[in-house]
């Protein structure tokens, strides 16, 4: 087995540290980029799908072969971030080496080749969707590491990634606020600006130059942190077969099976919301831009409070808890509106109550949905620990993989249902607003209401199997700490 030691420093690193407020922010710029390409997401499936004349099927395709490439590269980056060795350290060379690709590839994806035929549409693309995720790769798992390696205490880690949440979620209601109002305005010719396709050259350019300065922002501002995170044995080489002995005993870990399978069913359920949402936004409530814009504003409360939220919460509550009572309150909420839509129990497109009824059940939902984010992040970096215990090696790139892949499944995974899912009720390519039989109308409800509740349902039930709480956590942890001291010395 490996050993897991700090950078040799004439000190003894203290593990328990409290980490500056400043490098906090810092770790969290990097939300301007995960913003900018969460809020493109939503209408990628649209722009092709609407705008371009690609098959639903076939958008759903170029998502499907995104994600098992992700599925592939995620845990050997993870793998190669953990053992890479260089004088800048293992994570920030490759968060560097990310930024001019996942710039360039972002910049392709909305401003593809003028004249191609659909098949044409769909392999540009599949090319740019691929590259881009796999750029992002190098800077996600990295940057996702990087935190989990910045202190050990177990409080801190939560308000570390907090930082990172609260940063993500206030970037992208800003992004949005730019999105909506600025990028795709309502104007006369367009009642809903997503439609109007000669405004993606301006997504395109604004968001590529938004993700190369978030990355580099990060990046360069966490350097002085080096001194502060693990390293591998370097005078070991990497063994293949001790990776996957490890990988398989990780594996085993119900705790990081539980948390891996809940975390890939609420991203990829954000995903299903997002895509569809935006169809059923459009098509069914017809609303503008502008109002849609109000599904972020709902989010602000929930930023502000989830650290506060938190920190109550976890004085009652053991984190596996926190997350089954938050997730429910989410998934209830924002599925409801939807539910009652079906249903006909909602007020109607002309009525002056719409958007209250719309977006109010919204708010309830959202405003413990950061808190969700933050436990699922906190339990990564304890199975981190968990699996340094029973192997002696760090592997906080594997272990965060994971949430690379699970981010990425938000418009992936998202995508591939989204594209199938509007190919199966039907949705026509060209829709026009208010012309949409009842039954497709319903098919898009039942995407956004029963189906994103049911597998919100599912993520509560799989975190089930979360076994690790607070007291086994100490407990590793200070063994962890003995064995430190005594390689140490």
């Amino acid at each position: 087995m490996g050993n897991s030691v700090t950078e040799d420093t004439s000190e003894q690193v203290d593990r328990r540290r409290k980490v500056p407020a400043r490098t906090k922010l810092f770790f969290a710029s990097g939300a301007f980029q995960e913003a900018t390409v969460l809020a493109a997401g939503t209408v990628t499936v649209l722009f092709y799908n609407q705008l371009l004349g690609v098959s639903a099927v076939l958008c759903g395709t170029a998502f499907l072969i995104a994600s098992i490439v992700d599925g592939i590269t995620d845990p050997l980056v993870g793998a190669f971030s953990d053992h890479f060795k260089s004088r800048w350290g293992r994570r920030h060379p490759l968060m560097l080496a990310s930024v001019l690709p996942a710039g360039i590839a972002f910049y392709c994806l909305y401003q593809p080749i003028e004249g191609l035929s659909e098949m044409g549409y769909f392999v540009w693309l599949t090319l740019f969707l691929v590259l881009m995720r796999i750029a992002i790769t190098f800077y996600n798992i990295p940057h996702d590491a990087l935190g989990a390696e910045l202190t050990d205490d177990y409080e801190e880690r939560g308000s570390i990634f907090g930082y990172n949440l609260v940063a993500v979620a206030l970037v992208a209601t800003f992004v949005f606020f730019i999105v909506n109002f600025l990028i795709f305005p309502t104007t006369p010719e367009y009642a809903n600006g997503y439609l109007n396709e000669s405004r993606y050259t301006l997504l395109a350019s604004l968001g590529a130059v938004t993700i190369i300065i978030s990355i580099l922002v990060c990046t360069l501002g966490t350097m002085d942190q080096r001194p502060y995170l693990h390293t591998v044995n370097v005078s070991k080489k990497f063994d293949y077969g001790i990776f996957f002995r490890e990988l398989g005993m990780l594996l085993r870990n119900s705790s990081y099976i539980s948390t891996c399978l809940s975390m890939l069913t609420i991203y990829a359920s954000l995903g299903i919301l997002g895509i569809v949402s935006t169809y059923a936004f459009i098509y069914v409530y017809e609303l503008s831009t502008e109002q849609m814009t109000l599904a972020g504003i709902m989010k602000m409360p929930g930023i502000f409070v989830a650290l506060p939220l938190l920190a109550l919460m976890s004085k009652r509550m053991e984190k596996r808890q926190i997350f089954m009572v938050t997730t429910l309150i989410t998934g209830v909420f924002c599925a409801l509106p939807n539910i009652l839509k079906m249903l006909d129990w909602f007020p109607g497109n002309e009525s002056s109550f719409l958007l209250f009824a719309l977006f109010f059940p919204f708010f309830i939902g959202t405003i413990v949905t950061p808190v969700t984010s933050i436990i699922i992040d906190s339990q990564l970096v304890d199975v981190a620990d968990v699996h340094e215990y029973q192997t002696g090696s760090r592997a906080e790139g594997v272990v965060f993989s994971v949430r690379s892949f699970a981010v990425k499944a938000t418009s992936g995974i998202g995508g591939l249902f989204a594209g199938f899912g509007l190919e199966f009720i039907g949705f026509p390519d060209n829709a026009e607003v208010g012309n949409l039989p009842a039954e497709t109308l319903d098919g898009l409800l039942f995407m956004v209401g029963p189906l994103y509740l049911g597998l919100y349902l599912f993520a509560i039930f799989l975190m089930s199997f979360y076994k690790l709480d607070k007291k086994r956590h100490a407990e590793i942890l200070s063994e962890l700490e003995q064995r430190r001291e005594a390689a140490a010395s």
